[in-house]
């Protein structure tokens, strides 16, 4: 058995079943929007969701980028995931890239942009500069 890993984690109604069943089987306690009857409710409900569990929230919603609505450390960590396709395998793939290369709570507090070819990091100290 995987050992549940201490970050939780939220995906948007935008990530399937696919995609959370690979975070759990990763160790990470991995819930998803749509599984929670929160499908539909606006960005701003579904933050206060995010915030209030204080799960890093793993999206494809290029909005959560924005910085100043979701300034770096005032929350457990954005992950925008920027595939080319919006295919599950698509996604996937860039989920099986990013696990291979960081733990997710590394990536606490920071804004994460992941695609095929490169996972880009904002973290929280860099947001003085």
């Amino acid at each position: 058995t995987t050992k549940m890993r201490a970050i939780k984690v939220k995906l948007d109604e935008n990530l399937g079943k696919t995609h959370a069943e690979f975070l759990r089987q990763a160790g990470y306690h991995a819930e998803r929007i749509h599984d929670q009857g929160l499908s539909g409710w606006s960005d701003e409900e579904v933050w206060k969701k995010v915030c209030k569990e204080q799960r890093l929230f793993i999206t494809l919603d290029k909005d959560f980028a924005n910085l100043r609505k979701y300034p770096l450390g005032s929350h457990a960590g954005i992950v925008l995931l920027r595939p080319y396709s919006h295919s599950r395998t698509a996604v996937l793939r860039i989920l099986e890239k990013l696990l291979s290369q960081y733990v997710l709570e590394d990536l606490y507090g920071c804004l994460v942009v992941a695609d095929e070819y490169r996972v880009r990091i904002r973290r929280p100290s860099e947001a003085k500069r």
